[in-house]
C-alpha cells in the first residue's frame, strides 16, 4: 500500500519555482529593488550613500511621504483622491497668508480645520452620496486651486518677519539631530501602519475595499469607513503643509501642482493596489523613498530632469506589471 507521503500530489519543479518567484517579488520586490538601486547609484556617486545627502534625500521626500500615508488609506480603502494637490496649495497658502494676521498658532488651527473641512466634503459625496471618487476628487481639485486664485488674487503669499517667528521650527527645525520634517513623516507612518496592520478599524478598511458587498453584509458601516479616510487623507495634507509652508515661509499660489501624481507613483511603486484591499503603509514609504533616491541619484549623474519622468514611467510600469502578474500567477498573459 502506498504511503500517505506517496499519495500526496505532486507539483512540477518548473511551476512551483515560478510560483514561488511570483509570490517571492510580490512579498519583497520593492525592497529588493530599493537595495539594488541604492547600490547602483552608489557605484556611480560616491555622494550618493553620503549621511547628509541621504539626509538631503528623506527631507526632501517627507512632504511626498506624508501626503501618500494618507492617500494610501484612502486606496485600501477602494477609491482615490487626486484633490491632495490642490488641497496642498489651499492649505500652504492659508496657512502662510494668516500667519501675520491672526498668529501662527490660530494660523495652524484654522488650516487644519478648513482642510479637513474640504476632506469631509470629499468623503460625504463619496462615502454617503455614493459618487465616484475619480470624478468627484478630480472636481474637487480644480475647485480648490479656483478658490486658492480667488483668495490669493493670483499673488504669492510671504511671511513679513521670517526670523523672529518660532513657525520656522516645523520646516526646518531639529530634533536630536534629525529634521522635523522626516520626524512628522516618520510618527504618522509609523502610526498609520499600526493602525492599519493591528486595529480593528484598519481590518475594517481592508474589507471595505476588498469586497464592499461582503463588508455591509458583515455589519461593517462603510459610508463612515469611507468618509473617514478622507479625513485621514485630509489631516496628512495639512500636516504637510505645515512642513512645506514653514520651510519656505511663504507660498506661490499653485504650490501644490502635480503633488497628487507623485503621491500616486510613491503608493503605486510600493504595491498598493488602486483596486483596493491590498496594500501596507511602509511599503508606501519605501515608494516614496525610492522616487527620491532615482531622482537624486540621476541627478548626481548629471542627467537632465526630465529624465526623471521617464525613468519613473518604467519603473511604475513594471510595478503594476508585477502587481497583475502575481495576481493571474503569470507574468506573460496566454491565450488558448
Amino acid at each position: 500500500m502506498a504511503s500517505a507521503e506517496q499519495s500526496k500530489p505532486r507539483l512540477l519543479p518548473g511551476k512551483l519555482s515560478k510560483a514561488g518567484v511570483l509570490s517571492f517579488l510580490s512579498a519583497q520586490g520593492i525592497l529588493i529593488f530599493f537595495l539594488l538601486s541604492m547600490f547602483v547609484f552608489s557605484f556611480f556617486s560616491e555622494q550618493f550613500l553620503s549621511q547628509s545627502n541621504i539626509m538631503t534625500v528623506v527631507r526632501q521626500a517627507s512632504i511626498i511621504g506624508i501626503i501618500a500615508v494618507g492617500v494610501s488609506v484612502v486606496i485600501i480603502g477602494g477609491n482615490l483622491d487626486l484633490s491632495v494637490g490642490s488641497m496642498l496649495s489651499f492649505s500652504t497658502v492659508l496657512v502662510v497668508d494668516l500667519h501675520d494676521k491672526i498668529g501662527p498658532t490660530n494660523a495652524i488651527l484654522l488650516m487644519f480645520a478648513l482642510t479637513l473641512m474640504i476632506g469631509a466634503v470629499n468623503g460625504f459625496l463619496i462615502g454617503f452620496l455614493r459618487l465616484n471618487s475619480l470624478i468627484v476628487t478630480l472636481a474637487m481639485l480644480s475647485a480648490i486651486q479656483g478658490f486658492v486664485l480667488i483668495y490669493s488674487g493670483g499673488q504669492n503669499v510671504d511671511i513679513a518677519d521670517q526670523e523672529g517667528t518660532w513657525f520656522a521650527f516645523f520646516g526646518r527645525g531639529y530634533v536630536g539631530g534629525i529634521a522635523v520634517p522626516i520626524l512628522m513623516f516618520g510618527l504618522l507612518a509609523i502610526v498609520m501602519q499600526v493602525v492599519m496592520s493591528y486595529t480593528g478599524y484598519g481590518r475594517r478598511i481592508f474589507a471595505v475595499g476588498g469586497n464592499p458587498m461582503a463588508a455591509v453584509y458583515s455589519g461593517i458601516r462603510k459610508n463612515w469607513c469611507v468618509f473617514s479616510t478622507y479625513l485621514i487623507s485630509a489631516f496628512c495634507v495639512a500636516c504637510a503643509a505645515l512642513v512645506l509652508g514653514s520651510r519656505v515661509m511663504g507660498s506661490q499660489n499653485n504650490v501644490g501642482q502635480g503633488y497628487e501624481l507623485l503621491v500616486l507613483a510613491g503608493i503605486i511603486l510600493g504595491g498598493t493596489s488602486l483596486l483596493g484591499g491590498a496594500g501596507s503603509i511602509w511599503k508606501t514609504v519605501i515608494g516614496v523613498l525610492i522616487l527620491g533616491f532615482i531622482q537624486n541619484g540621476l541627478l548626481l549623474m548629471g542627467y537632465p530632469y526630465y529624465i526623471q519622468w521617464i525613468v519613473t514611467w518604467v519603473i511604475i510600469i513594471l510595478a503594476v506589471w508585477l502587481d497583475l502578474a502575481n495576481k493571474r500567477k503569470s507574468l506573460f498573459t496566454t491565450h488558448s
